[in-house]
């Protein structure tokens, strides 16, 4: 799909205009109601809107992308994303979810973090009702994913088919399984975007590390199959501490360019999954600037306004930025076999959907974690999830409910972000 940078000058007026239409919209929503909860309401979205400002903005059709989570402006899921501050005296609800709609997949990417989840996928009769329920309480953003799930097509329609306006659907694929015929099908649902994952700009090390030999053929396969059907191309990609200073991130950026993304997501390697055991590299101080000081260089340099707008791990996990939004603060998972997860990097479990209702699996979730976090959990807590592995000789996670209660109070320990600190205990 053709799509347009916007920046400058005209960045400036689309941010005074997006404002002005949001308090337009929630002037109307809130005529008959508490007038200072309106104000208190467009503080709290200016405040997360300026949080924003340094991405990259790309504009396809009449919609606007601004941020990876936030759906497309203006559509009817973006103001859903914003209903969230329109909460008062509870907790804010959660406005995106990652589901695994199965564990079929024929490839054996190094750093999967389903690599242990084990078990029958959850039936569909017990997954589409808790999809409607997620958008009743206000989840904006489903983020679909398998294994593979154009493997399983008919699952991955039923799903899609069964989130209306409300909420924006992506789809993660490696390509597998796609075709014209089925992008047609989903592209009848609310579909935004499929991302695909390009770990390297080499076809030969992309095939090495997702452990299938056809990997760059079904990517680029994919990508052609998605610009023929009009449907947005996005990428993410596990960055590997050397390629950010080895030239291999603006190799990867100049692939994700070449191939028509308009948004790329560096996501930060984590010690989960395949890589628990193993561990991953310790980024220092002078790795994370690196990282950022590139990531804003592409995003708001001229001379790379031709590239995909980048979404950070780094940055959006910064104190000073969101933190950690996992647990249904702002976002959870919930992987193929009916366990529900924090995130899909941290392999506890709340509950299982095929052992209790998930109505009650999300709230003991949601009230273990608080407020969003400075502590990165997924990474602080990878070794004693490592020990209790070893301890009950564990073959497959996440670790069940009652083994995961040894985590808790850690959660519940840690320092809230100061931005949702602000938002949730100062602008009530």
């Amino acid at each position: 799909m053709n799509k347009n940078i916007i920046d400058g000058y005209k960045k400036s007026m689309f941010i005074l205009k997006l404002k002005l239409i949001v308090a337009l919209h929630f002037m109307i929503h809130y005529r008959s109601k508490n007038l200072r909860e309106y104000f208190l309401l467009l503080k709290r979205l200016n405040y997360f809107i300026g949080k924003l400002e340094h991405n990259k903005f790309v504009r396809q059709g009449k919609y606007t992308k601004i941020e990876l989570y936030v759906p497309k402006f203006p559509s009817d899921a973006f103001f859903t994303s914003c209903n969230k501050f329109a909460v008062f005296g509870e907790k804010l609800p959660c406005t995106t979810v990652l589901l695994s709609v199965t564990s079929a997949c024929r490839y054996n990417c190094a750093h999967c973090y389903q690599r242990l989840d084990k078990g029958k996928d959850i039936d569909l009769e017990k997954l589409i009702p808790i999809a409607k329920y997620l958008q009743d309480q206000g989840v904006a953003f489903f983020n679909i994913e398998g294994g593979e799930p154009f493997l399983v097509f008919d699952r991955l329609l039923a799903l899609c088919k069964a989130v209306d306006k409300r909420s924006e659907i992506w789809v993660n694929s490696t390509g597998d399984g796609m075709t014209a015929e089925r992008l047609a099908e989903l592209k009848k649902t609310q579909l935004a975007a499929v991302m695909f994952s390009l770990h390297s700009h080499d076809p030969e090390k992309i095939n090495a590390f997702m452990g299938y030999d056809k990997a760059w053929e079904n990517l680029e396969n994919g990508v052609k199959l998605c610009h023929e059907a009009g449907i947005t191309v996005t990428f993410n990609t596990c960055l590997m501490k050397e390629d950010s200073s080895n030239g291999n991130f603006e190799k990867l950026m100049d692939k994700a360019k070449y191939l028509g993304g308009s948004l790329i997501q560096l996501i930060k390697p984590k010690p989960s999954g395949a890589w628990l055991e193993s561990g991953t590299d310790v980024y220092s101080e002078e790795d994370f600037v690196l990282v950022k000081n590139k990531v804003n260089m592409y995003n708001n340099n001229k001379k790379y306004i031709e590239y995909p707008a980048i979404a950070a791990q780094i940055i959006e996990e910064d104190p000073g930025m969101f933190g950690c939004t996992s647990g249904g603060t702002d976002r959870f998972y919930i992987n193929a076999k009916g366990d529900v997860q924090p995130c899909e990097f941290l392999n506890i479990s709340f509950g299982n959907i095929n052992e209790e209702k998930f109505e009650k699996i999300y709230s003991r979730m949601r009230k273990v974690y608080d407020i969003p976090g400075t502590c990165i959990l997924c990474e602080e807590l990878s070794q004693e999830l490592r020990n209790i592995c070893r301890e009950n000789d564990l073959k497959t996670l996440p670790l069940d409910k009652e083994l995961s209660k040894r985590f808790y109070d850690k959660i519940k320990n840690c320092t809230p972000t100061e931005m949702y600190r602000k938002v949730e205990k100062e602008m009530i």
